[in-house]
């Protein structure tokens, strides 16, 4: 339990009232009535012990709609339309039990569902992404029911339990120790028996899972693709993942593909702006996977910001910064 009682950060908390709502969630996973008494418990279960008023918990609701629907045009105007299992996804998973400021030992529920999105501290150097990136990246790994996925980069733990709703088993590592060991704890209290963690460098994957993965996202920007991450997707699996230098403009999100005889295809998605990827890639030189088409050099991989036509400012298209 933390040693400390949880204070509240209140961002426009006005006097509202919203109903709890059994929500969907995918894979046939019922989820609990959210309620305050269910959030309080849930985060006291975390270790991480807070209270709320009924209107400050109110509040929070009321301005999750507009979210949604934030969320559901923001997708349909990037790719075309919501996937209808990402947008239940974000319905049945809480936000506001992610906002969370670690080293302060402080919640911040009252930051969830901002009408401006943006990447919120977690501490140690880390972020919660906006939720319209996380939910662009959600989209774009196609999760599908039966699906094994990898998260490189836990964060606040809130992509791994979007995945979760969704998929057969979500992983995550996390690289930052405290902050790994204590969002470790977060998923349990709400039932998500399928997300496992472990605190370790990202760059190496998780290779004791057999079998491998049909879907690796990373939510940390790395100057190239691990090798071991290829080695671990599955035939017909993709890898999401920030390419560019560290906090520098220009970093572009690649989708990779694996096809059914091994070999990789790249696709240039958009212009994001991430933290980076720390741990053995900064002493590692580019790696250029061995079958690959469609891929830019290695030295160009690892310089992206040099790429004028990918330097589009993350604001607008995504700004995770972190998960």
């Amino acid at each position: 339990m933390a040693r400390y009682r949880s204070t509240i950060t209140r961002r426009g908390v006005i006097s509202a009232v919203a109903s709890a709502a059994v929500l969907p969630v995918g894979a046939g996973r019922a989820a609990p009535v959210w309620t305050r008494a269910a959030y309080e418990q849930a985060m006291r279960q975390s270790g991480r012990p807070v209270s709320l008023t009924d209107a400050q918990f109110d509040a929070i609701q009321a301005r999750k709609p507009a979210a949604m629907q934030r969320i559901a045009l923001y997708l349909k105007d990037h790719l075309g339309s919501a996937d209808p299992a990402v947008m239940a996804a974000f319905e049945a998973v809480p936000r506001e039990y992610y906002h969370y400021d670690y080293p302060d030992h402080r919640a911040t529920p009252g930051d969830a569902y901002e009408e401006d999105p943006k990447p919120w501290g977690l501490g140690y150097g880390s972020a919660l992404s906006d939720y319209l990136g996380q939910a662009y990246m959600t989209q774009v790994c196609k999760p599908k029911p039966g699906d094994v996925t990898l998260e490189i980069g836990t964060g606040s733990g809130f992509q791994s339990s979007l995945l979760s709703r969704i998929v057969q088993t979500a992983y995550s590592i996390e690289i930052i120790e405290p902050l790994g060991k204590a969002v470790g704890k977060i998923f349990a209290p709400l039932g998500y028996s399928n997300v496992h963690t472990r605190v370790g460098d990202g760059y190496y994957g998780w290779p004791e899972v057999g079998g491998g993965f049909d879907t690796i996202i990373v939510t940390c920007a790395a100057t190239f693709a691990p090798p071991d991450l290829f080695k671990q997707l599955k035939a017909g699996g993709r890898l999401v993942i920030p390419i560019g230098q560290p906090f520098k403009r220009g970093q572009v999100l690649y989708v990779y593909t694996k096809d059914a005889a091994g070999k990789i295809h790249s696709r240039r998605d958009i212009g994001v702006f991430f933290i980076p990827m720390t741990g053995a890639i900064m002493k590692s030189a580019p790696v250029r996977p061995e079958t690959v088409s469609d891929h830019p050099a290695a030295d160009a991989a690892a310089k992206p910001a040099e790429d004028k036509a990918a330097d589009k400012p993350a604001a607008d298209t995504t700004n995770p910064a972190s998960e």
